[in-house]
């Protein structure tokens, strides 16, 4: 058997390489959680958009994402992944599928909660961190700082 040293949330990302940092980023929301990239990119859908040459895969201006957007994102980045965390612990207790999808949905509604409810954030500001991140590599370091200097949630 290996013994495997327990490490936190907070040691993993300063662990973590750029790239997998971005890929954990989007995979708590997006890819867990269609609601809630549903919910993100509903009001960006009513923004018309004019590509430029080149431009087209950038999905919002980066220079707009600001120090304070950035601290922000990181707090309620953090409070996202502890209701990930109390709700994969939920479900792996579970065995009923009805009740694992009902704690599924419950965990969704609860990490949108926790996005809306953090200062300074909206949905559409994290989720164009998010994206910013997966594209940009000086946003991915900038959110993995912010994350490292952040306070961990209370439980």
């Amino acid at each position: 058997m290996i013994n495997r040293p327990t490490t936190t949330f907070r040691t993993r990302v300063a662990s973590t390489p750029v790239a997998s940092l971005t890929a954990a980023l989007l995979g708590v929301l997006v890819v867990q959680s269609p609601a809630f990239a549903q919910g993100a990119a509903e009001p960006q859908a009513t923004q018309p958009q004019t590509p430029s040459a080149g431009a087209s895969q950038i999905p919002a201006p980066q220079a707009s994402i600001t120090d304070e957007k950035l601290k922000a994102f990181a707090v309620a980045y953090l409070q996202v992944d502890k209701v990930r965390q109390d709700y994969t612990r939920k479900i792996g207790t579970t065995t009923d599928a009805a009740a694992k999808q009902k704690l599924q949905n419950e965990a969704n509604q609860q990490m949108i909660k926790a996005v809306e409810t953090s200062p300074g954030m909206s949905l559409n500001d994290y989720k164009t961190i998010i994206t910013a991140a997966q594209s940009d590599p000086t946003v991915a370091r900038k959110v993995q700082e912010n994350l490292q200097k952040s306070p961990t949630p209370a439980d």
